[in-house]
């Protein structure tokens, strides 16, 4: 049996690493990389170093930018704040088109099984936050971390005298954000419920 050369088994390796990916896929794109032209290969590889080198965190809300702050902190209603567990769960509910308030990502969720608590998430960040603003929504996804997160911040946020509400379960128990429907996505933020 034919060995493929080292170079081909690492980019195959390195495209594995990619979540979704397995080996079969991350083969098919080491080769089609090989079959890209030099000039597009070297795009390729360029648009992988820029976005390293680039993308940081919004000091506000924690969302990926290319400057200190996002677009949205700067020109959002920071009166409402929706919180949720990732950055591509911001570009999720933006392509909906319907909430006009800021966000805050937590970059996780709280897991006891895997030594996530409170400070290992950006839940100090968002109570730094509360200043003017007059509700918090929470939508972490619907499963039983996303729910303990909810209940957590919740409880934290009651004394503030701040609404806390939760999005409306148009979302399916056990599903994430980044893959639900707009309308879906809609009727959950519209139909939020107030936390107690």
């Amino acid at each position: 049996m034919m060995r493929e050369p080292d170079s081909v088994s690492r980019l195959t390796a390195s495209f594995s690493k990619l979540p979704g990916v397995g080996r079969k896929t991350a083969g098919r794109y080491a080769y089609a990389v090989i079959n890209m032209s030099a000039g597009d290969a070297a795009e390729f590889a360029a648009a992988i170093a820029d976005v390293k080198a680039s993308i940081r965190l919004c000091k506000t809300c924690g969302n990926f930018t290319d400057s200190d702050e996002c677009e949205i902190c700067r020109r959002r209603d920071r009166s409402t704040i929706l919180v949720v567990k990732e950055p591509k769960d911001v570009s999720a509910i933006e392509k909906i088109g319907e909430y006009g308030g800021v966000y805050h990502i937590l970059h996780g969720v709280l897991d006891p099984n895997n030594n996530i608590g409170p400070n290992e998430i950006r839940i100090r960040e968002l109570v730094g936050r509360l200043n003017g603003v007059s509700e918090v929504i929470i939508a972490t996804n619907p499963d039983l971390l996303g729910e303990a997160t909810a209940m957590y911040i919740a409880k934290l946020l009651k004394p503030f005298g701040i609404k806390v509400s939760r999005i409306a379960h148009g979302l399916p128990v056990g599903a994430e954000i980044e893959y639900a429907d707009e309308l879906t996505l809609s009727r959950a933020i519209s139909d939020r419920k107030t936390m107690e």
